[in-house]
């Protein structure tokens, strides 16, 4: 366990986990293999953040844009997911983790999507870390759906033009809620590749060039005690909270 206070951990934690294939490369092996290591870490990870009481863990598991990647390769990760759903149950219950997912669900294969749908339904009793799965998911994907389904509530009368404020939008999101605390991306990459666009406008960002398979414990606690000791002032000039994002 760290030895960071509580009240100087991130609630809401966001994770772009990027450098499997270029792990697998490095070790000689097919880039299969390290997605395969990398979902390992992904038990690990989630496992840590529930034992140190943050409340939501959020992955970019399968971006929008992976659709583009080879047949062969989309084919193997859609596979690792349903064997990652099934056999991480035990792991959900044992730490009272409820799972979720945001994204365009409904484009993932049917086998993965059932079995995305009953860890859902499965552990939805559980109190403690909500792990968020993004799948299928893009940042300005989400924006468009949400502006779509404002436009249609003003044509159908719902609301008006002048309703749509920030807070409208936000509602609109595939998972509305606060905005996640605190982003690390793995692998060295200095960009945030169309994650979380616009719940991340004041999240604190913190990159490693630690590969997601070598992405252990002591990487993470790494980064938290990073975030520690960083002053949050959401564009003020002070450390105050800001009501619209709930600090």
């Amino acid at each position: 366990m760290t030895d960071i206070p509580a009240d100087r951990l991130p609630r809401r934690l966001a994770i772009i986990m990027d450098g499997n294939g270029r792990w697998a490369q490095g070790r000689g092996l097919i880039r299969t293999a390290g997605h395969e290591a990398g979902a390992t870490t992904i038990r690990t990870i989630t496992t840590e953040c529930a034992k140190l009481g943050l409340e939501q863990l959020t992955l970019y598991a399968f971006s929008y844009e992976n659709w583009r990647r080879p047949k062969t390769e989309i084919a193997f990760l859609m596979r690792l997911l349903k064997k990652f759903l099934i056999q991480e149950r035990p792991t959900l219950e044992e730490n009272n983790v409820r799972l979720t997912a945001i994204g365009r669900l409904d484009e993932l294969p049917a086998a993965a999507r059932r079995e995305l749908d009953k860890s859902i339904e499965l552990s939805s009793g559980n109190t403690g870390l909500n792990l968020c799965l993004a799948l299928s998911y893009g940042g300005r994907l989400e924006i468009v759906d949400a502006a779509r389904e404002l436009a249609r509530r003003v044509a159908a009368g719902e609301i008006a033009p002048e309703d749509i404020d920030e807070e409208a939008i936000s509602a609109g999101l595939y998972q509305p809620g606060p905005d996640p605390d605190l982003l690390i991306r793995t692998a060295g990459e200095m960009r945030v590749s169309n994650f979380l666009l616009w719940q991340i406008s004041y999240t604190e960002l913190y990159v490693t060039q630690a590969c997601w398979p070598d992405f252990g414990i002591e990487e993470l606690h790494t980064a938290l005690h990073a975030y520690a000791t960083r002053t949050r002032k959401y564009g003020g000039l002070v450390d105050a909270p800001d009501p619209a994002i709930g600090r």
